[in-house]
């Protein structure tokens, strides 16, 4: 039976963090979680005298068959992070800071990123291209995963993992919309985080990541851990935090389990007919494919390219701060990026530094995304009737 962890895999290995919440976050299954609200008044007490973390301890060494004492003792080490809650608040919206794709683009993709991924994709050649040959998922794509998440480990976070998810699991800020969906989440997350410490016999105050519990070099939750990571350099354990190439494995793993279609495009170019133009039904799924190319082509978009299309498609918007917003047609491996981190600007992210550092590698022009803005009806020239006295 494959080891998941050693105890001498997780060191302090870099500051800051890169967190995602995996959109394929399940709940834990728990039947009575303490309300966020209800938690957020007793942050003050140590988790081992904490009624709802006990009760909690209970319930989950009843379902996992875990010894109910070495839970309340791992709860009794784990402590409340105040700055978790306030990064998992909600930032106010105003009309002051309107989303930026230019903004939000330069933040990952720069030339100290863009020199890291070469190295790291020389490093790691024959690696990248045995898990492209595996699960069909490009190197370039797990590339550009990687850079974005840590800078290729640089930044896998210093927040004790148990801290973090013991913080999310009693403590969820109650101002998030969704904060009982997310307080589950994050019980679920901690469950699995236990489990995985138990059957590995590493203490469970080690491990170091994210401030949402995100670990190793792609950023992997614990129950992505559990579900898709991969031995991938086939010692016998699997190691996200020192063994880049279980890291690499283990990204395209997840990338073939959420749907990534070989050789298939992640996106077209968007020519618009303004006259048959329906923005609000086509932007209405978000970043779900929802339309065939003859159905997105009748609502006003057609994707340049992509008529041939074999599968369904999206519109996806890209806010540029106070100017008018631009947009790309994003195919099912658009999407699939998203279930990484569900957000449009960061799946163009990912795509733009893979192919950034492929460019850069192979001394090749970027085939990066070019959103183009709606363009501007034309308006007939009025014909004016010459005056009654014209000679």
């Amino acid at each position: 039976m494959k080891r998941l962890l050693s105890p001498l895999l997780f060191l302090v290995l870099a500051t800051g963090c890169a967190t995602h919440l995996p959109a394929d976050a399940q709940h834990s299954g728990t039947k009575t979680p303490p309300s966020p609200k209800a938690a957020s008044t007793t942050s003050n007490t140590p988790y081992g005298q904490r009624t709802d973390a006990q009760q909690w301890a209970k319930e989950m060494a009843a379902r996992q068959g875990l010894d109910v004492t070495w839970v309340q003792a791992q709860l009794a080490q784990a402590k409340f992070l105040p700055q978790v809650p306030r990064l998992m608040t909600p930032a106010p919206k105003t009309n002051t800071t309107a989303r930026d794709w230019a903004d939000y683009r330069r933040r990952f993709i720069d030339p100290i990123r863009i020199k890291a991924g070469v190295r790291f994709w020389n490093d790691n050649a024959e690696t990248l291209a045995r898990a492209e040959a595996q699960f069909g998922v490009p190197a370039a794509m797990v590339v550009g995963i990687i850079g974005v998440e840590t800078i290729y480990g640089k930044n896998m976070g210093n927040l004790r993992v148990l801290d973090s998810l013991a913080t999310l699991a009693f403590d969820f800020p109650e101002a998030h919309p969704r904060a009982a969906e997310r307080q589950r989440y994050f019980q679920g997350e901690l469950e699995q985080f236990l489990v995985m410490m138990r059957n590995a016999g590493t203490p469970t105050t080690e491990p170091r990541g994210s401030y949402a519990g995100a670990m190793g070099l792609g950023q992997f939750m614990p129950s992505s851990w559990a579900q898709w990571a991969v031995d991938f350099d086939g010692d016998g354990r699997i190691d996200l935090f020192n063994s880049t190439a279980d890291a690499i494995g283990s990204v395209a793993n997840y990338f073939k389990a959420h749907g990534w279609v070989p050789g298939q495009p992640v996106w077209y170019p968007a020519l618009f007919n303004t006259d048959s133009l329906n923005l609000p039904t086509l932007l209405a799924p978000d970043i779900l494919p929802s339309f065939t190319p003859a159905q997105m082509a009748g609502l006003g978009v057609i994707p340049q390219d992509g008529m041939e299309h074999q599968g369904l498609l999206a519109l996806i918007e890209l806010r540029n701060g106070n100017a008018a917003p631009s947009y790309v047609v994003g195919t099912q491996n658009f999407y699939t990026i998203t279930r990484y981190n569900w957000s449009s600007y960061y799946a163009m992210a990912v795509y733009d530094l893979g192919q950034e550092v492929l460019a850069a590698r192979t001394g090749s022009t970027p085939a990066i995304a070019m959103p183009v803005t709606i363009p501007a009806p034309v308006t007939p020239a009025l014909s004016m009737p010459a005056p009654a006295n014209a000679q």
